[in-house]
């Protein structure tokens, strides 16, 4: 994954130099130690399950900067997007005009397209070798294609709705737009188990589209402008990644996640939005502030 991890930290350096940088922060971490000592807190806690002290680690947090601009159709709701072959495959929602889609990147031209019944919502897309599943909302079904012709080769069904979906390898994984996280059989679309997802204690609901990049689940969160970055052996949230600012006008929410393996390229879109970017993560610099210890 493409991350400036220079950039939060050029700004100070070039305005104090890198000796007065660096002494500044040295200062800083002893100052850090005497006020624990002071107040009572140890400056280097050994933590147990029992209730000795324990650092509060905050989740990192990633910003954006745009590498590329796409053109996309604008009418196009987006729920499911996936890179490969050099194209965008892509789903989109809405009852009468939801679709599955190949679409040229440079160009954001259709080139191939198969409209879903009118009854049904389309939403996430996952690619597994020459099958493409689609999923729908609240219809229950899964939709599969085979991945050159589009042709509709079966379906499957499920009991929850259906939102976001991707594959890991193995597994493919979905969401239905609460915290949990479900991992299917991609012969029969089975439930083979799940996870429910957290930011600490606090459970993260919403879980839309989805993409697997680097052993990592990458989930639009539906109705804000993040991407939570999720382990999916326990739901954990190891990042999130702040979009904000992003978003077109006149636009509906941030939905669309794509990766190109090859040339580690992170593509993002939305639903309604004329454009497809290229984004490179950007770290937040991390505030110095002094230790607090949770016993």
């Amino acid at each position: 994954m493409r991350i400036d991890a220079a950039m939060p930290y050029a700004w100070l350096v070039r305005r104090c130099g890198h000796v007065a940088f660096f002494t500044a922060v040295l200062l800083l971490v002893v100052a850090t130690g005497v006020w624990s000592a002071a107040a009572g807190y140890p400056a280097f806690p050994d933590g147990d399950a029992g209730g000795a002290a324990k650092r509060s680690a905050p989740v990192p947090v990633y910003s954006y900067r745009v590498v590329a601009t796409h053109p996309h159709d604008p009418s196009a709701f987006t729920q499911g997007l996936v890179y490969a072959d050099e194209v965008f495959y892509e789903g989109t929602g809405l009852y009468g005009r939801s679709s599955l889609r190949r679409v040229d990147p440079p160009t954001g031209q259709v080139q191939q397209q198969v409209d879903l019944p009118p009854a049904y919502f389309g939403e996430g897309v996952a690619l597994v070798g020459d099958t493409l599943y689609q999923l729908t909302w609240q219809e229950h079904t899964v939709f599969t294609y085979e991945r050159h012709s589009f042709a509709a080769t079966g379906h499957f069904t499920y009991t929850t709705e259906g939102w976001g979906l991707t594959y890991d390898g193995q597994r493919l994984i979905m969401s239905d737009g609460s915290n949990t996280l479900y991992f299917r059989d991609p012969v029969t679309f089975e439930e083979t188990g799940r996870v429910q997802v957290f930011d600490g204690a606090t459970p993260v609901t919403l879980l839309n589209e989805l993409e697997f990049i680097g052993g990592e689940v990458y989930a639009n969160v539906w109705q804000t402008d993040r991407i939570a970055r999720i382990e999916p052996q326990t739901g954990r949230v190891t990042a999130w990644i702040d979009l904000t600012g992003l978003r077109p006008p006149q636009t509906d929410v941030l939905n669309g996640i794509a990766y190109d393996a090859g040339q580690d390229r992170l593509f993002v879109t939305g639903k309604l939005w004329p454009y497809l970017y290229e984004i490179a993560l950007v770290p937040r610099p991390t505030a110095f502030m002094p230790l607090v210890w949770k016993s």
